[in-house]
């Protein structure tokens, strides 16, 4: 089932049961889509330009809460994190570290990328197979990793 599907059923869902938390966290999400959509004049977002959205929304929660702390809110911190949680679950399961480097290290042998002052061409190589699979800070990690 598409993922645009199971967010439209869960936001029902939490409709019907009242759950505040869930509804909200839903009902912007929906609204972060839609505009999306009209952005780039289409009917639908496929599965990998929704996941796109939904990290990008995780990471900003995760950065709220960051500063939530640093300025000594964590009721707010705990809430924005409370929201990255529900977010989480409309992602596939990430790779694993050794089968992020397994697919880095054949992305930098097809590229013929060995030296770190190509890291940007390396990642041009790597992201398009791993799009929605892994962090792109982990990614970026394990290839600087590679290249010495």
């Amino acid at each position: 089932m598409p993922i645009n599907e199971t967010i439209e059923k869960d936001f029902l869902a939490a409709y019907k049961a009242k759950d505040e938390a869930v509804l909200s966290v839903l009902r912007m999400l929906k609204s972060t889509l839609k505009n999306k959509q009209i952005e780039l004049k289409i009917d639908s977002l496929n599965d990998t330009e929704v996941i796109g959205i939904i990290r990008k929304e995780i990471k900003q929660r995760k950065e709220s809460a960051d500063e939530f702390e640093k300025g000594k809110r964590s009721d707010l911190a705990e809430k924005e994190l409370a929201e990255a949680e529900i977010l989480q679950k409309y992602l596939p399961a990430e790779l694993s570290d050794d089968e992020i480097k397994e697919i880095v290290k054949s992305a930098l042998a097809e590229s013929g990328v060995t030296d770190s002052k190509d890291f940007g061409k390396a990642m041009s190589f790597v992201m398009p197979r791993l799009a929605g699979k892994a962090d792109g800070s982990k990614i970026s990690a394990i290839v600087r990793e590679l290249l010495g």
